[in-house]
């Protein structure tokens, strides 16, 4: 053999080798890279204020979540525009995995209330659910009234008079709007990004359904007077509260939950990755102890399948409960 020819034979075997080598490396690259999730930084865009419950519940997980998996996650509060901000740059992140976002009531009900926006629920994929939420019906100390049935009978007499804070489309706002269909109460509506104690205790609105976690210590202090409780069970935190079923209005009974979700089109592989480490992290005693005296129930262990199916279960709900609460936004 000429060494010319062999010098030839040579130069192809090269480049086949080549050419075998990067088709591999297309073929793994991908794989390799969902395998080794999460190897940097993930970030999660809040649709709600920092220091709020849910900003608390998020770094009580996901800190358990950063040691575990030794990477950091950085959480990022944007409250503006009812959550839409928030949900709408999280809809148009890389799915890669590695941007979440927080997935509540107003996931579902934004994009039924609010015209042009360029998401709606189905931009997004549950990979997450961490508690169950109580609230409360609470009402400045200065009202003359003790019980819910009280409360009805004092608005009733003082119609467009009295002031009740709202956050559009949460579960709170759901709650808030089907007591008030089924009562017919007249009152003048305050609305806001996140919840509203501040304004409720200097009576600036006199009514409002806030989280558990942050009404309870100024219940204890008197600084508010709570009158029913929205939860499944009377709270220990408030033993001697009905829940709103008790107190006559089971419709507006609304228990939401805490759930976490990813891009549409990220991977299964990389979904099915975070789902089994929020399920690993909800098994520690210190995460649920710490999510209970927030007020909160810790949820049990759900695969990616029981977590689409609660989703769509939900979204299905909370449209039924706009449609018939007629619940509408007033263009400013």
């Amino acid at each position: 053999m000429s060494l010319v020819r062999r010098q030839l034979l040579s130069l192809a075997g090269i480049c086949l080798t080549s050419v075998v080598t990067a088709a591999w490396v297309l073929a793994t690259g991908p794989a390799n890279a969902q395998t080794d999730f999460p190897s940097r930084r993930i970030h999660i865009v809040l649709p709600y204020p920092a220091g709020g419950v849910v900003d608390v519940a998020t770094r009580i997980v996901t800190d358990k979540l950063s040691e575990m998996w030794h990477q950091p996650i950085v959480i990022e509060a944007k409250p503006a525009e009812q959550g839409n901000l928030a949900w709408d740059e999280v809809s148009r992140a890389k799915p890669d995995g590695y941007t979440w976002t927080f997935l509540g009531p107003a996931t579902m009900t934004n994009p039924r209330l609010y015209a042009n926006l360029r998401w709606s629920e189905k931009s997004f994929v549950p990979v997450g659910a961490t508690v169950w939420t109580s609230n409360a019906l609470v009402v400045h100390p200065s009202l003359p009234v003790n019980t819910l049935a009280e409360f009805v009978d004092h608005v009733r007499k003082r119609p467009g008079v009295l002031s009740m804070a709202t956050v559009a489309g949460s579960s709170t706002a759901l709650s808030t709007a089907i007591f008030l269909n089924a009562t017919n109460l007249d009152m003048v509506a305050v609305p806001y990004d996140g919840p509203a104690v501040l304004d409720l205790m200097a009576n600036r609105v006199q009514f409002a359904i806030l989280p558990l976690g942050l009404v309870v210590p100024h219940i204890d202090s008197g600084a508010l007077k709570a009158l029913a409780v929205v939860a499944t069970a009377r709270s220990p935190l408030l033993p001697n509260v009905p829940t709103m079923s008790e107190a006559g209005y089971p419709d507006a009974n609304v228990v939401a939950w805490y759930r976490y979700g990813v891009p549409r089109g990220t991977p299964r592989p990389v979904m099915d990755k975070i789902v089994a480490g929020f399920n690993e992290v909800m098994k520690h005693p210190s995460v649920r102890e710490a999510l209970q005296k927030q007020a909160l129930q810790p949820a049990e262990p759900m695969n990616a399948d029981e977590l689409a199916e609660l989703y769509a279960a939900d979204t299905e709900k909370y449209v039924k409960i706009i449609r018939e609460a007629n619940i509408k936004i007033t263009p400013e």
